[in-house]
């Protein structure tokens, strides 16, 4: 078997497995949708990398002591989606720029199987629909109780909580103050220690 180092050697239209995606010798990071190869992650831009690292230098203290980790991209999430949890099996990896598990038992040598409690993805240019909706809908089936998407443009955070399956609007924060976490409580993070480049 070749093997896979140009993402021009893939078909677009084939189904993709875990185990095919740990065989690809890529340089860039790509996520995996029920199957579907997503296209690749441009890297970072130094402002997302910023948010990325204000955020978690607010959660990781926070959860000091307790049975929760938080992890910044690059991460392998693989969710099941009702699916089995063999390489074989899962179709689903992606790369949240920031999740927090609380279920231990998740955690492996590779990421993540499983949903996580809370992800948070930070907007690029040129992803917002990608977050906005596919990995929206995605998150919501998953049951990832949290999901908090950042808008760097507007300075905008906007926090949905799982209710009954369904993802509903919990806040948007677009001026200083504190964001709570729903499912961290006792946490809640700082609007203006996040846009601490304005």
């Amino acid at each position: 078997m070749a093997v896979i180092t140009q993402l021009s050697q893939l078909d677009p239209n084939q189904s993709y497995t875990y185990a095919d995606y740990l065989s690809w010798r890529f340089t860039e990071f790509v996520e995996l949708v029920k199957g579907k190869l997503l296209r690749p992650m441009a890297g970072p831009s130094p402002r997302h990398q910023q948010y990325s690292t204000n955020l978690v230098a607010e959660i990781h203290p926070f959860l000091k002591g307790k049975a929760c980790r938080v992890y910044a991209a690059p991460f392998d999430v693989r969710l099941t989606t009702g699916g089995g949890n063999g390489d074989e099996e899962i179709r689903t990896v992606v790369q949240p720029d920031i999740c927090v598990v609380c279920d231990l038992t998740k955690i492996d040598s590779r990421g993540c199987v499983g949903a996580p409690d809370w992800i948070i993805e930070i907007l690029s240019p040129g992803n917002a629909g990608h977050d906005t909706k596919t990995k929206f809908d995605l998150y919501q089936e998953s049951g990832v109780r949290e999901y908090w998407i950042v808008f760097p443009g507007i300075n905008t955070v906007t926090a949905y909580v799982l209710e009954n399956e369904r993802y509903e609007l919990a806040a948007e924060y677009a001026t200083p103050g504190p964001m709570p976490v729903a499912t961290l409580p006792g946490l809640a993070l700082e609007w203006a220690d996040l846009f601490d480049d304005l």
